[in-house]
C-alpha cells in the first residue's frame, strides 16, 4: 500500500460522523425515519465506493505488466469507474441532504461566524475539485456543483447567517466551479491530475 491509501482508510471514519452531526443540524429538530435512512444508504455508498477503491488501487499496483488480462481490466473498473462514482455519488448526495434539511430548518437568529464558515467552505471546495478531478466523475461533480449552487443563489441566498450549512457548500462550490472552468480551459477539458504529470 502507498501512503495515500493508508491515508485514505481514515477518511470516511472522519467526516461520515462530521457529516452527522451537521446532519443533526439542531437537536429541536428531529430526524425522521425517511431521512435517518437516506443519510445511512448515502453514507454507505460513501463507504463502499472509497473502500472498493483503496482495495482495487492497491491490488492494481501489483498488476504492472498484465494490462492486457481479464484481471486488470476487472480491477480497473473496480478502481477507476464503479468505486469512484459510488463514493462522489455518496458525497453529492450528502451534502444535498445537508443543504436541504438547512434550508427547510434555518436558525432562528444569525449565528455564524462568516469568515470561518467561507474559509471552511474554501477549503471544501478545493478538496472536492480535487477528488472529481482525479477521480475522472467530471459529469457527476461538475453538474452538481452547478446545480448545488444555482438552488442555493435562487432559493438559499436570504440570511444566510442563519443557514450556515448554505454558506458552508454555497462558497465551496462556488470555488470548485471557478476551478474546474480554470482547469478546463487550461487543458481543454478536465483530465486528471496523473494524466497531465502533476501526481504519480
Amino acid at each position: 500500500m502507498k501512503i495515500g491509501d493508508v491515508l485514505d482508510i481514515l477518511t470516511p471514519l472522519v467526516l461520515v460522523p462530521l457529516y452527522w452531526l451537521l446532519y443533526r443540524l439542531d437537536p429541536k429538530k428531529a430526524i425522521t425515519l425517511s431521512e435517518g435512512i437516506i443519510f445511512t444508504v448515502l453514507a454507505a455508498l460513501w463507504v463502499e465506493g472509497q473502500g472498493m477503491h483503496l482495495a482495487a488501487n492497491s491490488v492494481g499496483h501489483l498488476l504492472k505488466g498484465m494490462e492486457t488480462t481479464d484481471m486488470y481490466n476487472l480491477t480497473f473498473f473496480y478502481d477507476e469507474v464503479l468505486s469512484h462514482y459510488l463514493w462522489h455519488f455518496g458525497v453529492v448526495g450528502l451534502s444535498a441532504v445537508l443543504i436541504y434539511r438547512q434550508w427547510r430548518n434555518p436558525f432562528a437568529e444569525g449565528r455564524t461566524m462568516t469568515w470561518a464558515v467561507i474559509l471552511a467552505g474554501i477549503i471544501h471546495g478545493f478538496s472536492y475539485f480535487m477528488i472529481i478531478i482525479e477521480g475522472a466523475t467530471a459529469p457527476l461533480g461538475v453538474t452538481f456543483s452547478v446545480l448545488a449552487v444555482l438552488f442555493m443563489l435562487i432559493y438559499g441566498r436570504k440570511s444566510l447567517t442563519q443557514q450556515p450549512i448554505i454558506l458552508f457548500f454555497l462558497a465551496a462550490y462556488l470555488l470548485a466551479i471557478l476551478l474546474f472552468a480554470g482547469w478546463g480551459i487550461y487543458w481543454g477539458g478536465l483530465p486528471e491530475f496523473s494524466k497531465v504529470g502533476i501526481i504519480d
